[in-house]
């Protein structure tokens, strides 16, 4: 009777030559992913930047009128259509389905890249993080030959794995956070040592990509946009105040998150592939960008985009900020970002938490409850309700908020399970695995 084949030990596994030559293999993709990615990156914050400040501007506008969302974003409806109802790859992932997608293949990569600038300058209300994990994976994969692509589907899903990390390595403020994420849906596929031999990869070209980004932004100029706090909140040790607050607030914030997703699903089941509907969701996003400036007299800036800017405003002067105009930015943003998830193309994370941020600046001003505080529990919950990944919400808050982390700890932990646990009483569906850890079919390849 023949034994059992025995698994693999973690020193078996890392001391292989596959396992070097993959780790070898996904260094040199970090380089070539990540200067791609930073010049994408650079062309959408100066196409942004162009639309939303220097156009303006040249027509004698100190800030975009009220009405600027309403050309900008049938602009964007009207270019994105073809794009996903047309093209090999559709644009890339539905953002209502999450923040992944399974493995892109380089055929797929150009759709991607055109709807990502067709989409995110123009103010819709969706992030960079998705486009770039798809355009990163695309471009990883043309290492590897079709034939190899159809033959191993966990190559391939190791490489668009690797790919995906080092593309989004700083916009996210960290290579870890990357990782981490990674590290927390892969949990759900796989377990002991192979656990490593998947997340190496990940580390190794995210730390590239950092890299990589870190050095041709120093030495270029240019912007990228990546999501941090222009001046972290003072918060000190939270008391007991913090946490009567900041729980219910979580758990708010993991249910308006989560309708948010819902509503996004029922979007896109409406839309399907009908160019005609996505150019309609187009204009709904314009027409709540141009009621949120309507009803606060505010910069419609302020709700469109992926949200990055007006984090950044929000933790540097929450207190110049009206809970009323508090109130509209997130409404507003909820409904746009929902219509948004299910029709257009982006990144859910960052406006996800926007909508966070937004709730905990307005929470902020209950008695007992500290600005940073809040502000730090409503960033991380929306983190945990928007990717269904606590250890990463907590990661992505504990990065955003600097030094003042630590003594934030506790509260972020707490509000992390409370969103996780609220959002899945509205978010029925089983939490499946992410879809960028799957393998590929064979005939995707």
């Amino acid at each position: 009777m023949e034994q059992a084949q025995q698994p693999a030990s973690l020193r078996q596994l890392l001391t292989a030559p596959g396992t070097l030559r993959l780790l070898a293999l996904s260094a040199l993709i970090g380089i070539p992913v990540s200067l791609f990615a930073f010049g994408f990156v650079s062309l959408e914050h100066e196409l942004q930047h162009w639309v939303w400040r220097t156009a303006p501007d040249l027509l004698g506008y100190a800030r975009p009128p009220w009405w600027w969302g309403l050309p900008t974003l049938a602009l964007a409806g009207l270019l994105a259509a073809p794009i996903i109802t047309r093209m090999p790859g559709a644009g890339g992932h539905v953002p209502a389905h999450g923040f992944g997608g399974p493995p892109t293949m380089p055929r797929e990569t150009p759709s991607v890249v055109l709807a990502a600038l067709a989409c995110l300058p123009l103010g819709v209300m969706l992030g960079p993080e998705a486009p770039l994990m798809a355009m990163g994976s695309g471009l990883a994969l043309l290492s590897v030959r079709a034939a190899k692509r159809a033959t191993q589907p966990e190559l391939v899903t190791v490489l668009g794995m690797a790919g995906s990390t080092a593309a989004i390595s700083t916009i996210f403020g960290s290579p870890l956070i990357p990782v981490v994420m990674v590290l927390e849906g892969a949990a759900l596929v796989a377990g002991g040592p192979r656990l490593f031999v998947l997340i190496l990869p990940a580390l190794i070209a995210s730390g590239v990509g950092a890299l990589v980004f870190t050095g041709f932004g120093h030495w270029t100029g240019l912007e990228i946009g990546a999501l941090a706090l222009p001046q972290e909140p003072a918060a000190g040790l939270p008391d007991a105040g913090d946490f009567l607050w900041g729980v219910p607030m979580a758990a708010l914030i993991g249910v308006v998150v989560a309708l948010g997703k819902s509503a996004g699903l029922r979007v896109h089941s409406w839309t399907g592939t009908s160019a005609k509907r996505i150019v309609l969701c187009a204009l709904a996003v314009a027409v709540c960008v141009t009621g949120y400036a309507l009803v606060t007299g505010r910069s419609p800036d302020e709700v469109a985009l992926s949200g990055q800017n007006t984090v950044g405003m929000l933790a540097a002067e929450p207190s110049s900020w009206a809970v009323g105009a508090l109130v509209a930015l997130a409404v507003f943003k909820l409904i746009g970002w929902s219509i948004a998830l299910g029709s257009l193309r982006g990144g859910p994370i960052f406006p996800s938490i926007m909508i966070g941020a937004a709730i905990g600046v307005a929470c902020g001003s209950l008695p007992g409850f500290g600005m940073g505080p809040a502000l730090a529990a409503g960033i991380c919950a929306a983190g945990v309700a928007g990717t269904r990944l606590p250890v990463t919400g907590v990661v992505l808050a504990a990065a955003l908020l600097g030094k003042e982390a630590p003594t934030l700890m506790p509260l972020l932990a707490i509000a992390a399970v409370t969103a996780l646990l609220a959002s899945a009483l509205i978010d029925r569906q089983r939490p499946s695995d992410p879809a960028h850890l799957q393998p590929a079919s064979a005939t995707d390849a």
